[in-house]
């Protein structure tokens, strides 16, 4: 068994659409980035590749690789999945707390569930995701971002 931790946090922007789980949410703002910013799925990747010790996300996805430009974040999960398949790993569990002042993330999670289940090839049921507020405080706090960390267990 071996366990990782992830995190990833992102502006919020005008003019960019609102992507939390592979669930395009309704919001003014969106989050800024080079893919499609999904912070959730990204602290998950990070998690699960911080697990088997295969580097960061940036490391299999790099910024500077115009191929990773508005990628779908499902898609680059669905890559490393398998990839940690290939090495002979088994994905036991992911938890993932979304922390955002707004929008309100309840309605999307069940949605955001399936879509990394089926991402990571699991049950729905080995798929924990909670929304988090930071009470007003830091960037998050302010609405000025949405973070996500992520723990994944494989073996």
């Amino acid at each position: 068994m071996r366990i990782g931790i992830g995190y990833d946090i992102h502006r919020l922007v005008e003019n960019r659409k609102l992507i939390l789980g592979g669930i395009e949410i309704p919001f003014p703002l969106g989050l800024e980035g080079h893919s499609d910013a999904d912070a959730l799925v990204h602290s998950i990747i990070d998690a699960l590749l911080g697990a088997a010790a295969l580097g960061d996300i940036g490391t299999h996805f790099p910024v500077h690789d115009p191929k990773w430009k508005d990628a779908n974040s499902i898609e680059m999960l669905k890559i490393i999945s398998r990839m940690l398949a290939d090495k002979g790993f088994a994905i036991v569990n992911i938890d993932a707390n979304i922390i955002a002042e707004k929008p309100k993330m309840l309605q999307y999670i069940p949605n955001m569930r399936k879509n990394i289940a089926s991402a990571s090839n699991i049950d729905i049921e080995r798929i924990s995701i909670k929304a988090k507020t930071n009470e007003g405080l830091d960037s998050s706090g302010k609405g000025e971002s949405i973070a996500s960390m992520a723990v994944a267990l494989i073996e």
